[in-house]
């Protein structure tokens, strides 16, 4: 099963009356920057977008048993809510370590919440035993057609909002946001440039992307990044064929950048940004200021893919240091 434009303007269709049309938010930076504000989504997260699609795909039959899912937060509120919406029952398995809030979140929809293990066999799993012994039909992260047009109906708005985009910087874990909103854009804005950013400690997706094929690290490695949103291990088979089609480049960007990212949302647009919503925007920066030139002139997009944040890491945020020089 292929994605294309089509797939994903039926999915917006489809999900129009479940999620938001969240903004494009002018940035006080310099130059036209805009954020495109998912932290501001129902779940404050676009996973809800794809995972709505996927429910709502199902046989109502099928559906009707019950869904279940793997994750480190934000795709578990997604697939809890799609469950909450079309009343069925929702398992979710996340691993020890994801943030609280999150945790939270899921519970609140009413989702079933079982925690484990960080790898990816491990979450998969714990997922899979819902399968197994209550019929429960597993809603994928990132790795699904269905999937990659709902989180590609993100591209739509932007295309729609902002037709003269130069730029458009997404953080990648599993690839299905990137993957679905490139799609959408070179479609729409063809003279667009699409670029995907990683952590320093994360980045699988720079090396597959390098390397023409997929590569795998090991979750010891992954894990250790602040940016929880974005600690998948491997990129998903139907998003490498997306990302290799339509993405121009890859950044990665350290721990401290992102951080300073999370925080200047904070204290210098006052917006509620997790690390991996904040991914983006550090790779702007560094992009700016270096020497590397990646980006094209005119306005420019930074996919702010969440907001979730725990209190005490919101604490730290607003004591974190950031550069006065932020362009």
């Amino acid at each position: 099963m292929s994605v294309n434009l089509v797939d994903v303007q039926a999915a917006a269709e489809r999900i129009r009356s479940a999620v938001y049309r969240t903004p494009l938010v002018r940035l006080p930076l310099a130059g036209e920057v805009y954020a495109k504000a998912e932290n501001l989504q129902r779940t404050h997260s676009f996973k809800l977008r794809g995972a709505y699609n996927f429910l709502a795909q199902l046989p109502k039959d099928v559906r009707a048993r019950g869904v279940t899912a793997h994750s480190s937060g934000n795709h578990a509120q997604g697939v809890a809510c799609a469950a909450h919406l079309f009343g069925v029952p929702a398992a979710i398995a996340i691993p020890e370590g994801a943030p609280e809030v999150k945790v939270a979140a899921t519970r609140a929809w009413g989702a079933e919440v079982v925690r484990c293990g960080g790898s990816s066999a491990e979450r998969e799993a714990a997922a899979q035993h819902f399968v197994a012994e209550r019929g429960y039909s597993l809603v994928p992260p990132f790795n699904h057609p269905w999937i990659i047009a709902g989180q590609g109906t993100v591209g739509l708005e932007i295309a729609h909002d902002l037709p003269e985009v130069a730029n458009v910087l997404i953080c990648v874990g599993g690839g299905g946001l990137i993957a679905g909103t490139a799609l959408v854009i070179k479609a729409l804005c063809p003279n667009a440039k699409i670029i995907g950013v990683e952590p320093e400690l994360a980045a699988d997706a720079t090396e597959s992307f390098a390397k023409g094929e997929i590569v795998s690290w090991d979750a010891e490695r992954t894990t250790s990044t602040i940016a929880d949103g974005v600690r998948t291990q491997a990129l998903g088979q139907h998003n490498f064929r997306l990302i290799q089609q339509y993405v121009d480049a890859f950044v990665t960007v350290s721990e401290h950048e992102i951080l300073e990212a999370s925080a200047w949302y904070l204290q210098h647009a006052k917006l509620v940004v997790e690390p991996t919503g904040a991914l983006a925007q550090a790779a702007y920066i560094k992009l700016s200021n270096g020497s590397a030139k990646l980006l094209q002139t005119g306005p420019t997009v930074l996919m702010v893919s969440g907001g979730n944040v725990d209190t005490d890491l919101l604490e730290r945020l607003l004591q974190y240091p950031v550069r006065k020089n932020r362009l």
